[in-house]
């Protein structure tokens, strides 16, 4: 999808050589790159961008200056993406300690086509660190958009249905959504919110936000006036001063108070930002420390229980003791895993074995319907060894065409059950679904609970959208390890080097807070408490009934397997939402918990919380909503449509807005069909999920008697491939042949009548 959006925007930056702009011209017309620089990743998005969507490149002129354009014959398919100029922009970020809530917003005109044509506009949002869609608003002169959440029951109802292009995810951070037909100059405001992760790293969260805009979208005018303001504060929360140390533009500070800062940048410019925006600040300190924000819920609030979040903080761990490690990497090698999946987890896993100490000890399985052991016990990191289990992976194994998980990480866990004085993990990478799934958590639940002090932490990582992820989550969870996903191939080196570095960087094992054991109206989002990493501070969110305990103390094992008590501070949280914060950690937590114990009610809890926050989750739908407007005489009572011109309006609250359904955007509980079928990730097609539905029960008793070497999904993916004329030809082509069989029919039910 990616490569198709990029070869749209190249098309489309040639077509937009076309318009004329006039003599005073601000910048050059769009040049597309030389061939040999050419790269997909030049053409996606670096910041919210509009497109025009071009079918037709007959409309293409410029809308104030109409021009002699050359005929052109035919239609473009797939069609091209002109961008939009772009005409001022703002940009407001709230970062409350690791969380980053974003909105951009701005104004686009539709710069490219005749006054009196129209064309669907694409949006593009790009995010950053783990970003998560919050919600998009287009304002028009005639009518406005808005996305919003509806439950998975009441989208059924729904009848108009989005082509998957027209709403979806083209990577895991480029959230696209169409808007249809808007007319030739018009100008379109819009807003986009999104939230995202800081990076941490040594002491220091950094953000990053996509800013970085290309010089095409600069109006071509001169005289227009460009003005970019970016408004960020931040909000350290139990993290007492802030020390910023980097900045990506000249920003002035508005107001500073303790862990809260504001700062501001606005200025008129010639060309829009061509840097990411980027800040950093520092929350180091030389040993583990932490604290705790409470905060009472609001009224809107369907649980009325008082909600907490409890941050840990490695602090600096320079020149002290770290835990001696016992690690086995259990890699799927199944068919769908060949190529560049495979060759990738193998660089990760070099990557990783190189960074053990030669006291530490690796193991690898390798799997598929067999399993594959580099050595039957567990082997110390030394250079020769680290070589000899890069040779052997290097070979090739027998690839089967099965996915067996259990008997390799029964077998993993086995060989790590006695190893005292070290911290055993087992590192699990597939990118498939397997059947017995929730008996694999339900061992792991029973091994951790009659295990001893430090039992084997499972680090998961799923490759691609076949594989259930919320399972792999769950198996994560129940064993205090980490999980990571690689939904795109680009990602996968980077994930794996992520989720290594994360799991062999523990600093503090064990966690368990002493309020937790004797307070039973206390709930937690996480079932088991995670580890601490150096890489990144540990959250535990959770709801309280009744009071709060007036102190707190977190116990742990640190590297040198001492036992420390650290004492949390209990605050009240100010200008901060809890419940906004900890929304997309609890969705993802309850959801996979909800997958494991078949509850309905942890369902419905997902689903009220998705609702009330805006994040997506498995159990609600995004809709497009249109809603019209009117303007009012100031002479007459009588609404009439509002006019092009954009006087001042009003919106039709009378009038039923148009509801469109947008292509489930999450990632679902796996595919056994696709796992079974081998087949890789990203080479899955997009298909519509309720026509497939409706052409497999229309077919689902006519497919064995027409062929035997064919099933409905073969008919589908070939007739999604066709082009316009292609099936017109063959419509046509079937009627006649109904008509020849309809005929003979006749013939011989009334030979009299032939």
């Amino acid at each position: 999808m990616a490569e198709d959006f990029a070869r749209a925007v190249e098309d489309g930056l040639k077509l937009g050589k076309r318009i004329y702009m006039g003599k005073d011209r601000a910048v050059q017309p769009p040049k597309p790159l030389p061939l040999m620089e050419r790269s997909m990743h030049f053409y996606l998005p670096s910041a919210p961008m509009v497109y025009a969507v071009i079918s037709d490149p007959r409309i293409v002129d410029n809308p104030d200056i109409p021009s002699y354009q050359p005929h052109v014959h035919g239609r473009l398919d797939p069609p091209a993406l002109i961008p939009l100029q772009m005409n001022g922009v703002n940009l407001d970020v709230d970062c409350y300690g690791d969380s980053a809530f974003v909105q951009v917003s701005g104004m686009w005109r539709v710069h490219c086509v005749m006054r009196s044509r129209s064309c669907d506009c694409r949006i593009a949002v790009p995010m950053g660190d783990e970003g998560s869609i919050l919600g998009v608003e287009i304002d028009l002169p005639t009518k406005s958009y808005s996305t919003e959440l509806i439950g998975v029951e009441e989208s059924k109802g729904i009848q108009n249905i989005a082509r998957p292009e027209d709403g979806q995810f083209l990577k895991p951070h480029i959230f696209t959504l169409t808007i249809p037909k808007i007319d030739g100059g018009t100008y379109i405001s819009m807003k986009l919110h999104w939230s995202q992760k800081l990076s941490y790293n040594d002491g220091k969260f950094t953000l990053t936000v996509p800013f970085n805009f290309p010089e095409f979208v600069t109006p071509a005018i001169r005289q227009i006036p460009k003005k970019e303001r970016i408004q960020l504060n931040v909000n350290s929360g139990i993290a007492s001063g802030i020390v910023y140390q980097a900045v990506s533009h000249p920003f002035q500070e508005s107001k500073r108070n303790g862990g809260h800062i504001g700062l501001l940048y606005e200025a008129n410019v010639m060309t829009w930002s061509h840097t990411d925006l980027s800040f950093s600040y520092g929350v180091s300190s030389g040993n583990i420390f932490g604290g705790a924000l409470l905060q009472s819920p609001s009224l809107y609030d369907v649980d009325q229980r008082d909600m907490f979040c409890i941050c840990l903080f490695p602090g600096s761990q320079q020149g002290k003791k770290v835990f001696r490690k016992e690690v086995i990497f259990v890699v799927d090698i199944s068919s769908s895993m060949r190529g560049r999946s495979l060759e990738s987890t193998k660089n990760a896993i070099n990557t990783a074995l190189s960074k053990l100490s030669p006291e530490d000890s690796f193991n690898i399985i390798a799997f598929s319907d067999e399993t594959f052991l580099y050595c039957t016990s567990m082997v110390l990191a030394s250079e020769e060894s680290i070589e000899n289990a890069s040779e052997w992976m290097s070979k090739e194994h027998s690839e089967g065409n099965g996915t067996n998980m259990l008997i390799p990480l029964q077998k993993a866990v086995e060989m790590l059950s006695d190893t005292p004085g070290s911290i055993p993990m087992v590192f699990l990478v597939t990118d498939g679904t397997v059947e017995d799934e929730r008996k694999i958590c339900e061992w792991m639940d029973k091994r951790m609970k009659n295990g001893g002090s430090l039992c084997p932490r499972i680090h998961t990582l799923g490759i691609g959208k076949f594989c259930n992820h919320h399972f792999l989550r769950m198996l994560a969870m129940l064993s205090r390890g980490e999980y990571g996903a690689a939904c795109d191939l680009d990602t996968i080196d980077s994930q794996m080097q992520k989720l290594f570095s994360k799991g062999l960087s523990t600093v503090l094992a064990n966690i368990t807070i002493d309020a937790f054991d004797d307070h039973e109206q206390i709930e937690v989002y996480s079932s088991c408490i995670p580890d601490l990493s150096s890489e990144s501070p540990l959250t535990i969110c959770g709801r309280c009934q009744g009071s709060f305990p007036d102190t707190l103390k977190a116990k742990g094992i640190l590297g040198d397997l001492s036992n420390v008590i650290i004492d949390l501070k209990i605050e009240k949280a100010m200008n901060i939402s809890l419940d906004k914060i900890s929304a997309r950690q609890q969705i993802d937590l309850l959801t996979a918990q909800a997958w494991f114990s078949e509850n309905k009610q942890l369902e419905e809890k997902v689903a009220k919380l998705s609702l009330r926050t805006c994040n997506i989750s498995e159990y609600t739908r995004m809709i497009l909503l249109e809603k019209g407007k009117i303007e009012r005489d100031t002479d007459t009572t009588e609404a009439r449509k509002v006019s092009k011109k954009g006087d001042a309006c009003k919106l039709l609250d009378s009038a039923e807005p148009k509801k469109i359904l947008l292509q489930i955007l999450t990632v679902g509980f796996g595919d056994l069909l696709a796992t079974a079928e081998n087949i890789c990730p990203g080479s899955e097609e997009e298909i519509l999920p309720e026509v497939t539905e409706m052409l497999n029960k229309a077919t689902s008793n006519c497919c064995g008697r027409l062929c035997r070497h064919c099933c409905c999904l073969c008919c589908i993916r070939c007739c999604s491939k066709m082009s316009n004329q292609c099936s017109i030809l063959l419509t046509q082509l079937c009627g006649a042949v109904a008509c020849v069989g309809c005929s003979q029919l006749c013939s011989l039910c009334c030979p009299q009548e032939g």
